[in-house]
């Protein structure tokens, strides 16, 4: 059974930047299609970035240009580097599979919270 653990959440300024991190347990991950989500208060959960077993990417619009996802799949590890972060951009952020590529869920993790806030 995979297991997912997000980290690097945290306040930032308007502007700042943040890296989150996914590690997952499982040597399956590796041959997965694996994103990152968020989901605000009050709002449904979203896809933010995804990225294929061959590294290919797609983003959604609010945030192209801003985040760069990526992955160490000999860490089974999926990263998201934010820059220019905007207020709007406050969610819990989690990891999981890109229901694009695939089908079915890991187990969801806790999540890592990012808030933007002068």
């Amino acid at each position: 059974q995979v297991q997912l653990v997000e980290s690097g959440g945290g306040l930032v300024h308007p502007g700042g930047s943040l890296r989150l991190s996914c590690a997952a347990s499982g040597s399956i991950f590796t041959v997965k299609a694996m994103a990152w989500y968020r989901q605000a208060p009050g709002k449904q959960r979203e896809l933010v970035a995804g990225i294929t077993s061959a590294s290919r990417t797609r983003y959604a619009d609010s945030v192209k240009g801003r985040f760069t996802i990526s992955r160490d799949n000999a860490k089974t590890t999926v990263y998201l580097q934010m820059n220019s972060l905007e207020p709007e951009d406050t969610a819990v952020y989690y990891c999981n599979i890109d229901n694009a590529y695939e089908s079915g869920w890991y187990p969801w993790g806790q999540g890592t919270q990012v808030t933007v806030s002068s």
